[in-house]
């Protein structure tokens, strides 16, 4: 995987993927990151997630609804999370190889993108 800037993975589409490639390495993973920032690795590497706290619960709501927007647009969903009723959370990985893919840090930059009423 090539090593990519936010804006342009933002210009990016995800690929369908149906399993058969292998996952991210550790190295490109990390590197990748690097240009994402607040993203972690998480499960042992095979996951991104990011957290936020946000105004309230309404805002969650509502940023969740432009995550899920931006997802099916390109047809790669993530786990989101709310508990609290404003610290949210989306973890991104490949379900169809039980690691990360390109998908997955194309969507965080799209994510990153969404306006968010924060704290």
């Amino acid at each position: 995987m090539e090593i990519q800037e936010s804006c342009d993975l933002r210009q990016m589409k995800c690929k369908p993927c149906e399993g058969g490639v292998e996952p991210c390495t550790l190295d490109e993973s990390t590197h990748q990151l690097l240009k994402l920032p607040g993203w972690v690795l998480t499960h042992d590497a095979q996951r991104i997630r990011k957290d936020w706290v946000v105004q309230n619960f309404m805002a969650a709501i509502d940023f969740f609804n432009q995550v899920a927007q931006v997802a099916e647009q390109d047809g790669h969903h993530p786990d989101l999370h709310v508990s609290g009723y404003r610290n949210v959370s989306i973890e991104l990985w490949t379900h169809a190889i039980g690691g990360l893919s390109e998908n997955d840090f194309i969507l965080a930059a799209k994510i990153d993108a969404i306006p968010i009423q924060l704290k």
